[in-house]
């Protein structure tokens, strides 16, 4: 599925918008965020701090809505018959990765957000944290923190190897 989102922005939006909100765009994402944000970046010969700081933005703007309205959200769609499955999944895979999120709260969410595997990000960061009642406040700088080690991390994957290949 990712592969195939990023594939849909490059190869209908390349031309029609600028470099810079294809970036932005995918990493609002789900499952894509900043990660896939840099490597397109990086594919599209984009300029690295550009990039990272557009991949943050990007990455950034949907998580104080997570937070604030997720648990709202969740509790209108489960008086839906079609929905509730979807919510209880999601919730229930949300808690199966809360565990140390729950145990370290702050360092917790921060290295959840900030190592970048699949299945980890800020949108999943923030609806656990959500999900837990971590204060905003904490949640949004541990996710913030994250999200920067993320980029560093992904920096390095995207911009770095490639340098490397180069030189040799």
């Amino acid at each position: 599925m990712s592969e195939t989102t990023v594939s849909f922005f490059t190869n209908n939006l390349t031309g029609v918008l600028p470099k810079e909100w294809i970036i932005l765009l995918i990493s609002m994402i789900p499952i894509l965020e900043l990660r896939g944000g840099i490597l397109v970046a990086s594919l599209l010969h984009m300029n690295l701090y550009q990039a990272v700081i557009i991949s943050i933005i990007g990455n950034m703007i949907p998580i104080p809505f997570i937070l604030l309205f997720i648990t709202r959200i969740f509790k209108w769609m489960k008086t839906k018959n079609k929905l509730r499955s979807v919510v209880e999944w999601l919730e229930n895979k949300s808690k199966n990765k809360s565990e140390n999120i729950q145990k370290y709260e702050f360092l917790g969410l921060l290295f959840f957000v900030g190592i970048p595997l699949p299945g980890t990000g800020a949108w999943t960061g923030a609806l656990i944290a959500a999900l837990l009642r971590i204060k905003n406040r904490k949640a949004i700088a541990a996710i913030i923190c994250g999200v920067c080690m993320a980029s560093a991390l992904m920096v390095l994957i995207a911009y770095g190897i490639p340098a490397v290949i180069r030189l040799t």
